[in-house]
């Protein structure tokens, strides 16, 4: 699919800084890179199976070409900490990023991210919508060539009128929702009081618009923008689509793909924290008002429709940049990279949001295509970490190697997907201490006051039956064990502790 409104063409000519050489120039031997990353979208994709309703024949396809790793886990399950994780090779417990409540480009300046290293080995290296965590603060301009900024459709009631990764109001300001939002209409929404956890960003819908009048839309034709052309270098492409994050809104065909009455709901046990220690009940229990509230108005199949339909939609923006690809001079010299930063709960374990230690928080898409092999189309079941990604790719492109890398290269699956892979991968949720590894067969769970879960996924997909206790497991567990970081360093400072400037992108540490 092209676009076709010429104005929004030539908007993105003029603000894009490609450096680029006409059609059947010479293209580099070196394999570009592109990177597509997902926001919140958990297993429910169709070669995942995580809902029997998910409609992804988009990322269904891509998987079927390249490697899709099937028991993929992000390292941190929220959106900063995973991010930067990803895009530096690093656990948390090295960069002390344990959650969203830190300005990762104050305490860590000289963090070498993908974006940065791939700068250094002559890459053209540009990036679009949600890459690093989308607050202000969290995407310094020096880590691209070019940056085309994330395009919102919810700037009504999070920043001043007509901004673009603007500072956004303060949190007692008023909410401005326009005529007809919130769409899902819901009064406590409206009114931006709790429940829910977040009232400002919990809506959803359908939006009036067409699919390039979208935030996530613009960003897309940004990208097929950049792939129509050549260009002078190997690239290192990033493209962020901000969906399935809240608020839910897609155009209304993705809405209609999914019939309210038909919604088959998330397999749920009554009860299910009575064997949970207290420091994971208390995790769950944090946003479980969100979930109480939807179903005391009895809008749970509604929510359950609107993150498929954000989860369709944002599978068929993957579909538009792929088909991007295939039409540009790069189809056979470019490795293809898939991934969702973390997962989001539907009510599973009482829990209505992300970040928890559980298999629905942690487990996300992860797919890998080289498209200068022919011999795609593999999946492995060893359990890899989003961490990988950054060895991965250096292997994958032959550029200069990085030793102090937590990641190791997933190369080795990708040509024997069914390998001995003995490294469980890891979960770090808030602070240092609450862990959780994920092997082939098992979870375990551990908190920093030494209580702990374990869940045997042979028999118990949904963990549902904590059985740390049982001595059938203890010895599944002492080998596990060896796994958990022995050393974390402390969190970074927090936001409070900066003076953040927009304008010149500095941060001054706050005297005390």
């Amino acid at each position: 699919m092209r676009f076709s409104c010429l104005v929004l063409s030539l908007f993105l000519v003029s603000c894009s800084s490609i450096k680029t050489k006409p059609l059947g120039a010479h293209v580099s031997q070196r394999p570009n890179v592109l990177m597509i990353c997902l926001d919140d979208l958990n297993d429910w994709v169709g070669c995942l199976e995580g809902h029997p309703q998910a409609y992804t024949p988009n990322i269904d396809k891509l998987a079927a070409k390249g490697t899709l790793f099937t028991n993929a886990h992000c390292q941190a399950p929220r959106c900063n900490p995973s991010r930067i994780s990803v895009l530096s090779g690093l656990n948390p417990t090295k960069t002390g990023i344990y959650d969203n409540r830190y300005y990762w480009a104050a305490a860590l300046p000289n963090l070498e991210t993908l974006p940065r290293y791939f700068k250094k080995q002559g890459y053209r290296v540009e990036g679009g919508g949600k890459i690093f965590h989308h607050n202000p603060g969290q995407n310094p301009r020096d880590q691209w060539h070019y940056y085309f900024k994330q395009q919102y459709d919810d700037p009504y009631h999070r920043y001043p009128a007509g901004s673009v990764n603007s500072l956004p109001l303060e949190p007692k300001a008023e909410v401005r929702w326009p005529k007809g939002f919130p769409l899902n209409n819901l009064s406590n929404v409206k009114n931006a009081v709790r429940p829910p956890y977040n009232p400002r960003e919990f809506d959803w819908g359908p939006l009036d618009r067409t699919i390039y009048e979208t935030g996530d839309g613009k960003t897309v034709a940004w990208a097929e923008q950049f792939l129509d052309v050549e260009h002078e270098d190997p690239f290192f492409l990033a493209v962020g689509i901000f969906r399935p994050h809240l608020p839910w809104y897609a155009p209304k065909e993705f809405f209609d793909r999914f019939p309210v009455e038909d919604i088959i709901l998330p397999k749920i046990k009554e009860n299910d924290l009575d064997d949970v220690p207290e420091e994971g009940k208390k995790i769950a229990l944090r946003k479980a008002d969100s979930f109480t509230y939807i179903k005391q108005e009895k809008r749970y199949k509604e929510a359950v429709q609107a993150y498929l339909a954000s989860t369709s939609y944002a599978d068929h923006l993957v579909g538009m940049i792929l088909e991007g690809l295939e039409k540009s001079p790069y189809a056979k010299n470019t490795i293809v990279v898939l991934w969702s930063d973390h997962g989001w709960h539907l009510g599973e374990k009482g829990h209505w949001h992300k970040g928890t230690l559980w298999e629905r928080s942690t487990r996300v898409p992860f797919i890998v295509y080289d498209t200068r092999k022919a011999n795609g189309g593999n999946s492995s079941a060893r359990p890899v970490g989003l961490v990988d990604l950054f060895p991965t790719l250096i292997d994958l492109c032959n550029t200069d190697k990085r030793h102090e890398l937590d990641g190791q290269s997933l190369v080795p699956l990708m040509k024997s997907p069914k390998r001995t892979w003995e490294r469980p991968a890891l979960t770090v949720f808030q602070r240092p201490g609450n862990y959780a590894l994920r092997s082939d067969d098992f979870r375990y769970i551990k908190y920093w006051d030494g209580s702990e879960e374990f869940y045997d996924h042979r028999v118990d997909p949904n963990e549902w039956n904590n059985v740390a206790t049982d001595p059938e497991y203890s010895q599944e567990k002492k080998k596990m064990a060896t796994w958990f970081p022995q050393k974390a360093v402390k969190s970074a400072p927090p936001k409070d502790d900066y003076k953040f400037d927009p304008w010149s992108y500095t941060f001054e540490r706050k005297k005390k």
